[in-house]
């Protein structure tokens, strides 16, 4: 069964293998993309049902690329969760002043990510 498509947006070759590995055998379709610079024409591109993203990107910030997705009114309501090794109360005022969905730290439970993004596209 399929869950949905998830399209992450993270710089960290291990992370993205490891989130690849646990959604895919959770039942998703997963793509990957690494530069915050470009993330929001590959999200356009890819048409995800939801997006993980990372907060700390190359190129720009997780925040900018939330900022993007949610000024364009084909984005305004993709589901996206923060995913971020920067979990101070700021990081996680300014991710949902920006719209973020949901919010999680790093090192994360394969069970609550999954159950998270399960809950987000059927939201």
């Amino acid at each position: 069964m399929t869950t949905g498509h998830v399209m992450l947006i993270e710089d960290e070759p291990n992370i993205t293998e490891a989130l690849r590995f646990i959604l895919g055998r959770d039942g998703w379709q997963v793509t990957a993309h690494a530069d915050g610079a470009t993330a929001v024409a590959a999200i356009l591109a890819g048409r995800p049902d939801v997006v993980v993203l990372d907060l700390m990107l190359p190129g720009a910030s997780g925040l900018d690329v939330l900022a993007a997705l949610r000024a364009r009114p084909e984005t305004v309501d993709l589901p996206v969760m923060m995913l971020t090794a920067k979990g101070q109360g700021r990081d996680r005022e300014a991710a949902e002043r920006a719209g973020v969905t949901s919010f999680m730290t790093k090192p994360f439970s394969n069970t609550e990510i999954t159950a998270r993004l399960r809950a987000m596209v059927q939201a």
